[in-house]
């Protein structure tokens, strides 16, 4: 009779108090997810991004560490649409889709390694696929497939689980301002996948000073003094020399002038000659003159 009560009691209370969901599986926690850090169980954190994916939403999420989806198997581009990726396409989580740039976000550096650990409230075996947004990611529009790479970072099959979280390392390619890390997780012991988005925020691209010695304008030369045109000597014209033509000839010297003979004109020894023949012809045409007068006079 007690029993029947006792049973009694628990069937009234089935009825009267609403079944509890079912308990979910797991989130990334670092860098920290959407889910974690703005749908139930999270980490709540209140922020702006947060407050407005809820009112798109329509209300609250579902549970942080439930965001998942039976019977992919893999096919994870054909299932998950374009833009929803961070929802995986449930109406639960679409608030998360929102194009923003001011969800929780996690710094870190290009070439580092990222330490990820992955929440599991529940443990499942299966592997996990980490993909990056490209370098031209867009934090304006909805994430879609094109905007991470074909291929994962990484992909780790059945890590270990420490302190209740999946703890994985990523290698980081470059890249610069805000991306979202997304997380796989194909289960091998349930035919669910999760899905999940965690924003990260890289160093900016350094910005090269806008003034450099480059860009500044040259220095105008001062013109070179001249000399007046009237004190300047002139130079002996260069001549080139035909055995080595890159090489100016010297100037050749002043050649001294040396008396040559010249028939054109009688030299002084042809003077005194011609002046001795002079008075010898001047000295017998004398004595001839003479000597004929004085003939005529003595035949008088």
């Amino acid at each position: 009779m007690r029993i029947s009560r006792l049973a009694a009691c628990a069937l009234a209370a089935a009825l009267v108090w609403p079944a509890a969901p079912a308990s979910a599986h797991g989130s990334p926690t670092t860098p920290i997810s959407r889910t974690a850090a703005c749908a139930r169980g999270g980490e709540d954190t209140g922020s702006a991004a947060c407050q407005a994916a809820k009112k798109a939403n329509g209300g609250g999420f579902g549970s942080f560490d439930n965001l998942r989806i039976a019977d992919v198997g893999g096919r994870d581009r054909e299932v998950v649409p374009d833009g929803e990726l961070c929802s995986g396409g449930l109406d639960a989580f679409k608030g998360l889709d929102l194009p923003r740039d001011d969800y929780p976000a996690t710094k870190v550096t290009a070439g580092g390694s990222l330490s990820v650990r992955y929440r599991a409230t529940i443990p499942h075996a299966g592997q996990f696929r980490i993909f990056l947004t490209k370098p031209a990611y867009d934090p304006s529009k909805p994430l879609a497939w094109d905007d991470l790479g074909a291929k994962p970072l990484v992909t780790v099959t059945d890590p270990p689980l420490t302190d209740g979280a999946y703890a994985m390392k990523v290698k980081l390619p470059q890249r610069t301002g805000r991306q979202i890390l997304y997380v796989v997780w194909e289960t091998s012991s349930t035919p669910d996948t999760y899905y999940s988005c965690s924003d990260l925020v890289f160093p900016k691209a350094a910005v090269a000073p806008a003034t450099t010695k480059a860009t500044r304008a040259p220095a105008k030369a001062k013109p070179a003094a001249t000399k007046p045109a009237a004190t300047k000597v002139p130079e002996a014209p260069k001549t080139t020399d035909a055995t080595n033509p890159t090489e100016a000839a010297p100037a050749p010297a002043r050649a001294q002038t040396v008396p040559v003979a010249d028939t054109s004109k009688v030299t002084l020894g042809h003077q005194i000659i011609i002046g001795a023949l002079a008075l010898g012809f001047g000295a017998v045409a004398y004595a001839v003159v003479t000597g004929i007068l004085r003939r005529r006079r003595e035949n008088r």
